[in-house]
């Protein structure tokens, strides 16, 4: 393809990591086949993957004044697996210099699904009530999940972390008090109650979240095992249950989806700048093997994020 042009409002940027992103495979599949209403329905509208990247700024639009030739940024932009993408100016924003491209790359969707469901839950930085509040992340050790132990953890929230053996240890290292292995424990079956539980597979029923979840606690859904399946009739009667529970129970059961804005990318950008966010990276690739990378995150047991 040619070298892209950006418009008024978008920068060039000369990409220097992209991250593989579950966004990706269903793009690439058309599923869940609602998708298809936005992405095409036969063919995709539009053939180029990618979303999370970070790189430097190789030309701008007229109406760009934040950024200019040279500038290292991050965020998210269509078509990041590619040499050079054009994104948005309010979707990306400066990258921290002591972080490199690799990590900031990996950070845009997962960081933001992250934050703001937890903050959707209660869990914020810009109050003192986090203190002390007890946060259980299921799916811990996946992209999403990564990100929200070390976000609730740095917004002095009490974590616990569910992940399978291998990933205890990782767990631990992100800052989690406590570590739930599912394969010998199922935490919906006693233990503590939770304030807010950040459930990243859905492999649970509502029922049996709700008997470890505060009588005014949050459940909040941020994905699911078997991304929706092919119609999402599971996970939309699922989200229909919880609407209602919503309506007669003191419990909050809602679902999210990463909204693209610079200021939440920019508080993403000073968590790592301060330490307090370091991004896993699970395994790297290169540009030639996104075919590879995207195949290994369809299979669904990716750990943290990936880079091409």
């Amino acid at each position: 393809m040619d070298k892209p042009t950006p418009k008024d409002d978008e920068v060039l940027v000369r990409v220097r990591a992209a991250s593989v992103n579950p966004y990706d495979w269903h793009f690439m599949r058309g599923m869940p086949y609602p998708l298809r209403m936005q992405a095409g329905l036969g063919k995709p509208k539009d053939p180029r993957l990618g979303v999370d990247l970070a790189g430097q700024v190789e030309a701008v639009g007229s109406k760009v004044t934040q950024f200019r030739p040279g500038d290292e940024v991050f965020g998210c932009a269509r078509g990041a697996f590619a040499e050079y993408a054009c994104a948005a100016d309010s979707k990306v924003v400066s990258k921290p210099a002591n972080v490199s491209f690799e990590h900031a790359a990996s950070v845009p969707i997962a960081g933001l699904t992250a934050l703001q469901g937890l903050r959707r839950g209660g869990v914020s930085d810009k109050s003192k009530i986090s203190s002390g509040k007890k946060v259980l992340i299921n799916g811990a050790a996946g992209g999403v999940g990564t990100f929200a132990v070390e976000i609730a953890k740095s917004f002095a929230a009490e974590v616990t972390g569910v992940c399978s053996t291998k990933n205890v240890d990782l767990l631990r290292s992100l800052g989690a008090a406590r570590v739930v292995d599912y394969t010998k424990e199922d935490f919906t079956e006693s233990g503590p109650r939770y304030d807010v539980i950040f459930d990243c597979v859905a492999n649970h029923t509502l029922s049996a979240f709700r008997r470890v979840l505060h009588a005014k606690g949050s459940y909040i859904m941020v994905g699911a095992a078997d991304g929706g399946g092919r119609w999402m009739i599971g996970l939309l009667a699922r989200l229909m249950k919880a609407s209602v529970l919503s309506r007669f129970a003191g419990q909050k059961l809602a679902m999210i989806g990463a909204k693209i804005t610079r200021e939440d990318l920019a508080t993403l950008g000073e968590l790592m700048n301060t330490g307090k966010v370091t991004p896993v990276i699970g395994r790297r690739y290169r540009l030639s093997e996104v075919p590879e990378g995207i195949r290994y995150h369809e299979q669904g047991h990716a750990r943290g994020e990936r880079w091409s």
